[in-house]
């Protein structure tokens, strides 16, 4: 197993990344410091940030919030250090060190770090590792601490949370007075091995090892602790009736068995996404080929089974949950915005085990589709659910409860928001991974990357207006003749691609794992070219996702395209695509903030005004207009839907 690295000095210049990579450093990272800061009006007081103050002795009050609030502010100080990349702002570093600054001195002496135990049942520390997600919020500080660490350089977040790592790691193992437990959240995990990989202390990898192989273990760690809660004072109401997590048993949390043994994608699926990516790390670090196995096993029922053509993953509404083959509702599903992250996350780290199309094409669709569409175009509205269909005339109660029909200003459980904005902040880690003398490009998106091949300091530089137009340019820029080869990833949904090198066609039938591979000596000035087909098509679901039956969804290169009320009036349902009725693309500059919109001739069935009828419905023309799935609910909110009825 030769595992790739990610090439780390990218800078995204490309027009659709680099809006996005704005409006977080510009609206959101502000726009949520106010919201963590209970600044917001008319908006559900978060109290992170004060918890903290409260906790260092700096003010006055009680604990307010869900168990991991802390995990919200940890997650906006790494957007913070993502966007300072390419965004420098000294006003916002300086906040940021006064947060961690502030997190130091609410520390306790022993390194110990959870708002929620320090302030509402300091007796109570690890007492409910199922429910209550102080490791859960452990590790996105590490991730933070990381990410800080490697962009301005500061050790104080680094230090802080090596502190607690030394706490955890006295209190968690197999040793004698150890507890023998895990998070009943994952993501203290993938963090650990970030934080090995920073420092190289083998004792974070061998901590990161010992949560994911004991998680599953027999006797189910969860049944001991809630024996060992009896009796135990708590101020949670999150915990200890008799239902086990909305009923779905161990599997809620992936607990029910070994990660070995696991073959299906079970429980929560936002937990689900970050053990995976925990196990692909893992895997990667110590070459195990049977848990690489176990990945790629998972890989293959999540992406063939259980996930949405938007990338959106988690069916269930009960437990926010995975649930059987095929089971893809449009309407009643949940697709977390954190989830569609989540597969970001894990996509990313199996491309680094095993460069394959598979994993990008996925990686892609989830970028353009199932995340950013948790948050609107101005970054200051978002989803927590990712609907592919809302009719908010028609809907029960129960679903306007958790489908709704537009995005908001801010959530109790305020999960989404920062996760989400870390994500496009660092969007440009995933375009390329490297090994000694091999650059795989997996996304395009334009910008330059610096690395080394082959001992060579090596330019990349990627033009184009993708994904809209995928006619892409990438220049060579080396002191030096180097030879390196440069696998190019031929996308799954490019049915026809032309490259040239310096002019001169190369053959694009062979490819590896969907990757076209180019050995030679680059020089200065060296220019590859590719035109990849992007015709929008018709795409159809397997014949047991019933829901979809005799339906198509739209989709042009890595972009799903969705009907809206707005544009093609009430009642989307009624409407019909003939099967043969051309799909006409125009890039409209100034409508979504600039976007290729889809049309047809279609028409709208209407019958009788009687709720049951023997009469023939009537078939009325009409223009089918179609935009980006990702773009919804920017304008006038009402009717959505992805799939479409064929005529």
């Amino acid at each position: 197993m030769q595992v790739a690295k990610p090439v780390k000095q990218v800078t995204v210049e490309d027009a659709f990344w680099k809006k996005y990579k704005q409006v977080v450093a510009e609206e959101v990272i502000p726009y949520q410091w106010k919201a963590l800061n209970d600044e917001l009006p008319d908006t559900e007081p978060s109290h992170a940030i004060e918890n903290f103050r409260i906790a260092a002795g700096e003010s006055t009050g009680e604990y307010y919030g869900t168990v991991f609030q802390d995990s919200d502010l940890a997650k906006w100080l790494e957007t913070v250090a993502f966007s300072l990349r390419d965004h420098p702002n000294p006003e916002l570093e300086r906040q940021a060190d006064e947060i961690i600054e502030l997190l130091g001195r609410a520390q306790a002496e022993d390194g110990y770090l959870n708002t929620y135990y320090m302030l509402k049942e300091p007796d109570n520390r690890w007492t409910n590792l199922r429910d209550n997600h102080e490791l859960y919020c452990a590790g996105h500080f590490l991730e933070a601490a990381v990410a800080y660490y490697e962009t301005t350089g500061k050790t104080k977040l680094l230090h802080i949370m090596e502190k607690y790592v030394s706490l955890i790691q006295q209190t968690f193992g197999t040793g004698d007075g150890q507890l023998r437990g895990y998070p009943g959240h994952e993501e203290i995990e993938l963090a650990l091995i970030k934080l090995y990989n920073v420092t190289g202390k083998s004792s974070y990898l061998e901590l990161a090892q010992y949560f994911i192989e004991q998680r599953g273990q027999n006797p189910i760690y969860f049944v001991e602790e809630l024996e060992r809660r009896k009796g135990i004072q708590t101020a949670s109401t999150w915990n200890d009736d008799n239902r086990i997590n909305f009923g779905l048993g161990f599997e809620y949390q992936q607990a029910h068995r070994p990660v070995r043994e696991q073959k299906e994608a079970v429980g929560h699926a936002v937990r689900a996404m970050y053990l995976y990516t925990a196990m692909a790390d893992l895997a990667a670090v110590t070459k195990d080929a049977s848990l690489l196995q176990a990945c790629d096993t998972l890989w293959e029922d999540v992406t063939n089974h259980k996930m949405y053509i938007t990338g959106g993953v988690g069916s269930a509404v009960n437990g926010e949950a995975f649930t059987s083959k095929y089971d893809l509702p449009n309407d009643t599903m949940y697709c977390e915005t954190c989830a569609s992250v989540g597969l970001v996350f894990w996509a990313n780290r199996m491309l680094r085990m095993a460069p394959d199309r598979k994993y990008v094409d996925v990686l892609e669709r989830a970028l353009y589709n199932g995340t950013i569409s948790g948050m609107d175009l101005d970054g200051k509205r978002f989803f927590y659910v990712n609907p592919l269909e809302v009719n908010p005339y028609q809907a029960s109660r129960a679903d306007q409860e958790h489908v709704k029909p537009e995005r908001q200003k801010w959530f109790f459980c305020a999960c989404c928001p920062p996760n989400l904005a870390r994500m496009i902040a660092s969007v440009e880690d995933h375009v390329y991974t490297q090994t000694e003398d091999t650059l795989y490009t997996h996304l395009y998106i334009s910008g330059r990357a610096n690395l080394t091949l082959s001992g060579q300091e090596v330019e990349i530089v990627q033009t184009h207006h993708y994904p809209w137009n995928a006619d892409i340019q990438l220049t060579v820029r080396t002191a030096n003749p180097t030879e390196f080869t440069w696998a190019l990833r031929i996308p799954g949904w490019c049915r026809q691609a032309e490259v040239q090198v310096n002019g001169e066609k190369i053959p694009v039938q062979a490819l590896d794992k969907g990757y076209l591979l180019i050995q030679r000596t680059w020089s200065d000035g060296d220019e590859v070219t590719l035109h990849l087909a992007m015709p929008a098509e018709r795409m159809r679901s397997h014949s047991l996702v019933s829901m979809n039956q005799q339906q198509v969804a739209l989709q042009r290169g890595p972009v799903v395209y969705c009907l809206e009320e707005v544009d093609n009036g009430e009642n989307l349902g009624s409407l019909r695509l003939p099967q043969d009725s051309p799909i006409h693309e125009r890039f409209e500059e100034e409508l979504l903030g600039g976007i290729v919109k889809l049309s047809a001739e279609g028409y709208r069935l209407t019958g009788p005004s009687d709720l049951y009828s023997a009469e023939p419905l009537a078939k009325v023309p009409q223009r089918i207009t179609a935009i980006p799935y990702y773009a919804w609910c920017n304008r006038t909110p009402g009717e959505m839907r992805v799939w479409i009825y064929e005529g």
